[in-house]
């Protein structure tokens, strides 16, 4: 596994990241466990730098895979915190349910523009105040929009991009796959660590699962990049591709034609919630009920967070 340097950071990390929404509640409902157990697997195959976010609830699956494993690794997380005292109790959950005391890089949760990272001040305030204390290496954002990523490029207090990238441009909010790439590049020259998401746009683009992760690894500015892994073999296949050995043809026809869908259960009341937290546009709802256009969601599984009656689901 290759390592390299994330930004001026000074944390160096695989060029493999283990995104961690796949294994939580949003998504697999992993048990502690098994989610561990997965994750655990990733540390000894040379895998150090794992995703999460306070939204996926997977905390204690990362804390049991230390444990487990006895390897502690860098670990990103995140959250929508807006207020200084929103902000503290992110942190402490996060050191806390974790067992962490010293967090390795701490991002404001999917920013949409300007607007928004004027509007989340005081928790970026609070995140340096922790990174003068030691309590916090790195400071950051995560997005899926353009915009975003060109103007924390200019903001000398972020650390960390964590942006949206792949092939065919799913899920970028405000812009194409060419602009994002511009805007990354800004990023990354004035020395931002850039580790991205959804390079498969959520699992839309497993039919061309080669061309995709290829497309991703070949682009100099970016230092790390986020998959979501829910078993040993898929663990195996991506370290296996990042380590340039070949994968078994077998494991990759099962795991790249595996194909995953958002299920909206009958007792959907159709109240909308999924609607208005939908950043792809993906959902409506019709004939009171929810419906999902598939060409359009990213699987992210945001949706299913705000769902009061649980009936949204991946599978």
């Amino acid at each position: 596994m290759d390592y390299i340097e994330l930004g001026n950071t000074g944390i160096k990390v695989s060029r493999l990241c283990f995104g961690g929404l796949i294994i939580g509640p949003l998504q697999a409902n992993m048990s502690v466990e098994e989610g561990a157990r997965v994750i655990a697997d990733a540390f000894e195959m040379g895998v150090n730098f794992i995703d999460t976010a306070e939204l996926y609830g997977t905390y204690p699956h990362i804390r049991e895979a230390i444990r487990i494993s006895k390897f502690k690794p860098v670990v990103a997380s995140k959250s929508y915190a807006y207020s200084k005292e929103s902000a503290r109790d992110s942190v402490e959950k996060a050191r806390r349910e974790m067992d962490i005391d010293v967090l390795d890089i701490f991002l404001l949760h999917e920013q949409e523009s300007r607007l928004t990272l004027r509007g989340h001040k005081d928790a970026l305030d609070y995140y340096l105040e922790q990174k003068e204390k030691g309590i916090i290496k790195a400071v950051g954002v995560s997005t899926h929009n353009v915009e975003v990523v060109d103007a924390a490029a200019d903001m000398p207090e972020i650390d960390v991009i964590h942006p949206i990238v792949n092939k065919a441009g799913l899920g970028i909010g405000d812009g194409t796959i060419d602009e994002m790439l511009a805007a990354v590049r800004k990023a990354f020259e004035a020395g931002k660590g850039i580790y991205s998401m959804k390079p498969l746009g959520g699992g839309n683009l497993l039919r061309s699962f080669d061309e995709c992760l290829e497309f991703v690894l070949k682009l100099p500015f970016i230092h790390s990049i986020a998959l979501g892994m829910q078993s040993l073999e898929e663990v195996r296949m991506n370290v296996s591709i990042f380590n340039n050995q070949e994968v078994s043809e077998n494991i990759r026809y099962a795991l790249i034609n595996k194909k995953r869908i958002l299920h909206i259960d009958y007792w959907c009341n159709g109240c909308g919630n999924c609607v208005n937290r939908c950043r792809q546009k993906a959902l409506k709802v019709a004939d009171g009920k929810a419906e999902v256009d598939m060409d359009k969601c990213v699987l992210c599984g945001y949706c299913s967070g705000v769902c009061t009656m649980f009936a949204i689901k991946i599978r």
